[in-house]
């Protein structure tokens, strides 16, 4: 259940004690604060941790049960931070979301993460190499998960970017426009689009009240005031990252609606060309149909050469017609 759990104190780290229970009053008793990782943990190996740190129900519960959309959760004891992390797998051209809960008292940081993407120790390890940064106390593990969750969804982004590149060569390709397979395609990118943007959409909000420039001008508990230009570095990258989101599901629309006016295109040049054989298969079924009549006074029926002579003019009708429709452009 738990993957870490440490005591910094002055931005350096010291190992907890055997049993968390004891390192929230051993941390505040050194002035510094606990941090706690837990993975998918269960409501009764959690329950424990509840006690201890005073959480709050309803954001225990959300984060036990998961699937929560990017929020920020102001509580009486703590701060409640939900956020979604993206995972892009290149070769199947899926977006997969995790989550991470952050739990913010005065004296300490709970990370709860759900799902196999974005794994906190490298966070954790980079965290404590800046000592300085350390030294904000709590609302450094904030900004630490949250600047990292956001610098890859810029790398994500830049990954659909350059998929979306191949998929219009694709589309607008003379040979691979009109593949059965491409719409699907098309619809698919928009999914994982859509996908990503409901990570990175709803965290504007939050991101911009831990900056403190929110337009309530309510500033969030739990937080500390030197942390606030970090977080508005957080915000401009986010900022970033939405307008790519949006730049990406408005050519992704484009795509789709240029590949369907392409396939319309196509119906049109093919039901034209099969109207024009069809009307340079009547030609001939028209004569031949009259001169099948069973009457025996008709023009030429007995005439030596009127075989010859109805070929010649079937054949003549038909190179007529055939130049006619190859200028206009139906052959």
């Amino acid at each position: 259940m738990i993957v870490d759990c440490a005591i910094y104190r002055d931005g350096h780290r010291t190992e907890g004690p055997e049993d968390f229970s004891d390192a929230l009053g051993e941390a505040r008793g050194a002035g510094g604060f606990v941090w706690i990782g837990l993975h998918e943990p269960t409501e009764r190996e959690f329950d424990h941790v509840t006690r201890e740190f005073g959480l709050h129900p309803l954001a225990v519960e959300d984060a036990l049960k998961a699937h929560q959309r990017p929020k920020l959760e102001v509580y009486d004891d703590s701060l409640f931070v939900v956020l979604k992390p993206v995972v892009y797998e290149p070769r199947s051209d899926t977006v997969s979301t995790g989550e991470i809960m952050i739990f913010l008292g005065d004296s300490f940081a709970v990370t709860v993460r759900h799902g196999e993407g974005a794994p906190l120790k490298a966070v954790r390890h980079r965290l404590e190499h800046e000592p300085e940064l350390l030294g904000n106390g709590p609302t450094s593990v904030l900004y630490a998960i949250a600047d990292a969750t956001v610098d890859h969804y810029l790398d994500v982004a830049t990954e659909l970017q350059a998929d979306l590149e191949g998929l219009e060569t694709e589309v607008f390709s003379p040979l691979d426009g009109g593949s059965r397979n491409t719409a699907s395609r098309i619809y698919d990118f928009k999914r994982q689009v859509l996908e990503f943007r409901r990570a990175t959409g709803p965290l504007a909000l939050p991101v911009s009240r831990l900056a403190g420039t929110a337009q309530s001008g309510v500033t969030v508990p739990f937080v500390d005031d030197r942390a606030r230009p970090f977080f508005r570095d957080v915000s401009d990258h986010l900022t970033r990252v939405n307008e790519s989101v949006e730049n990406l599901d408005r050519l992704v629309s484009d795509i789709l609606s240029a590949h369907l006016a392409q396939m319309s295109v196509r119906q049109n040049d093919d039901m034209r060309k099969i109207s024009a054989w069809a009307a340079m298969a009547a030609i001939p079924t028209m004569v031949a149909g009259i001169y099948g009549m069973n009457f025996e006074h008709m023009p030429e029926l007995r005439w030596e050469w009127s075989y010859p002579a109805l070929i010649m003019l079937m054949v003549v009708l038909e190179v007529l017609v055939f130049r006619l429709f190859k200028r206009r452009g139906w052959l």
